[in-house]
């Protein structure tokens, strides 16, 4: 007897097995409806930060098991979670041109409807903070107790797991400021400077965080090489 693949055979709501599995149901419900919108725009701005949220989910977990693998001393495999987690903020870096389409005063028009719901307040971001933090501890307790000279590691030109997943690591810190650069210049863009945002924060505050770094040690370290490399003094 053929078998019908018209028919859905996972449990659940919806008409097929795509809307049980991927729960399209729910997740096309989360946006406001046109009746509720202040503004058409709106769709788009719920689904650039909803999208956001997902891909978050997806690095956070991503860095979860990373820090996991460097505390087993499985280094390869965390950096390969390390540039999936870096590519997906790479995509979220990326999305943000969109954003670019809200005009100033319509999203003035959006913002009466906000609250005061803030980007800071972002389940997403704040794993991923955490997440970066954890991560920074289990790297230096790894370059700890293999008494790894950074310096040298860099001056050797050794290409050692070690030295691929200093480079993941810095890979990832680059990754966020990207994003938080982007993210800055498409604020400003949107509400201008020398505002206050829906938090009561300062726009500006954003231009502060570009600056931040997970991993000092291996931003340092590059300037230690270039204030004692062959050029130094010239």
């Amino acid at each position: 007897m053929a078998r019908d693949y018209s028919r859905p055979i996972l449990s659940g709501e919806g008409d097929d097995d795509y809307a049980r599995y991927m729960r399209t149901g729910a997740l096309l419900s989360l946006q406001r409806g046109p009746e509720e919108r202040v503004h058409r725009d709106e769709l788009l701005f719920q689904v650039v930060h909803q999208s956001t949220e997902l891909w978050l989910k997806l690095a956070g977990a991503e860095l979860a098991e990373a820090e996991a693998r460097i505390r087993a001393d499985e280094l390869d495999p965390a950096v390969e979670l390390l540039a999936r987690a870096a590519l997906a903020v790479e995509l979220i870096t990326d999305q943000l041109r969109m954003l670019r389409h809200l005009s100033p005063w319509d999203f003035q028009l959006i913002r009466t409807v906000l609250g005061n719901g803030s980007g800071f307040e972002s389940p997403g971001w704040r794993g991923i903070r955490e997440a970066g933090q954890r991560l920074a501890t289990a790297f230096d307790k790894l370059v700890a107790e293999q008494a790894v000279d950074l310096a040298e590691m860099y001056k050797s030109g050794r290409d050692t797991p070690v030295f691929r997943l200093a480079e993941a690591l810095i890979a990832w810190d680059e990754q966020i400021s990207l994003w938080r650069t982007v993210h800055y210049k498409v604020a400003t863009r949107i509400i201008g400077h020398d505002v206050i945002g829906t938090k009561g924060t300062e726009v500006d505050t954003l231009a502060r965080l570009i600056g931040y770094k997970f991993f000092p040690e291996l931003w340092r370290v590059r300037t230690e090489l270039t204030r004692t490399g062959p050029m130094a003094g010239r």
